[in-house]
């Protein structure tokens, strides 16, 4: 058995098919895993029965471990010894931390591999049809935080726009100020939006409407995290929810 090395693993959005075959070895024979919050319970069945599993889940602005404390539990469970996994929703270096988590674990002299996930917007983009590239309408997409180091310290000029898709992580609690954001750096108010809610889950929602009834959505919808926000016309080649763009342009045109 693979001792003393840290794996970051990807977790994928949700359905336990997504996983790789390399991240399910690694969960089912793994010593210690260290898991986020977000990992969903189908794929925490696939824990070794025998590992012992530390939560560091976190949500916004509540960490009940911060992060350095996380790099320190992973070198020190290695250092004694163990295989040990740190299980991530999505992919561990997309908005993971993997990268810091990587560097913690080679300043300390553990072993450390990466094994990718799918990433919420690629799981999502495909269970909802949704190409976030198409020839016809986007030849670019770019990946955002929506409150990494807070939005007024991001500079998202030309990220979205014509032929361009920008997918926005973490950004359900500040969808205001996104829209807001964007339509002051000359994005019209019109521009489509998708809301993909619990990517790839039995519950999963996709919906979308128009930029400048971003927020209202959200908050009519009642959308929890995790979820993501998609902006471009690419949108409107997704299977979608349609009602709620079409009633968002009913409420444009009343007003």
């Amino acid at each position: 058995m693979e001792k003393a090395r840290v794996y970051l693993v990807g977790a994928g959005p949700g359905d336990p098919e997504l996983l790789t075959v390399k991240a399910v070895r690694l969960i089912s024979s793994a010593d210690v895993v260290v898991y986020d919050g977000l990992v969903d319970d189908a794929i925490m069945a696939l824990i070794n029965p025998a590992a012992r599993m530390i939560s560091v889940a976190k949500s916004r602005s509540r960490h009940l471990v911060p992060q350095d404390g996380i790099n320190d539990i992973l070198v020190r469970e290695a250092q004694a010894g163990n295989m040990v996994v740190r299980l991530k929703g999505g992919d561990p270096f997309i908005f993971g931390r993997g990268g810091e988590e990587a560097e913690a674990c080679r300043d300390a002299g553990i072993d450390v591999e990466v094994v990718p996930g799918i990433s919420a917007a690629m799981g999502g983009a495909a269970a909802s049809m949704l190409p976030l590239t198409h020839r016809d309408t986007a030849s670019a997409v770019t990946f955002v935080a929506g409150q990494c180091k807070g939005l007024t310290d991001q500079n998202w000029a030309g990220l979205a726009g014509k032929d361009r898709t920008l997918v926005i992580y973490m950004g359900i609690a500040t969808a205001s100020d996104i829209t807001e954001k964007l339509i002051c750096d000359g994005l019209s108010p019109d521009t489509p939006v998708a809301v993909l809610e619990r990517a790839t889950r039995s519950d999963a929602r996709a919906m979308r409407t128009i930029l400048t009834d971003l927020g209202g959505m959200i908050a009519r919808e009642g959308v929890m995290s995790p979820a993501i926000i998609i902006v471009g016309d690419v949108v409107l080649k997704s299977d979608a929810e349609d009602r709620l763009f079409h009633f968002a342009k009913q409420a444009e045109k009343i007003a």
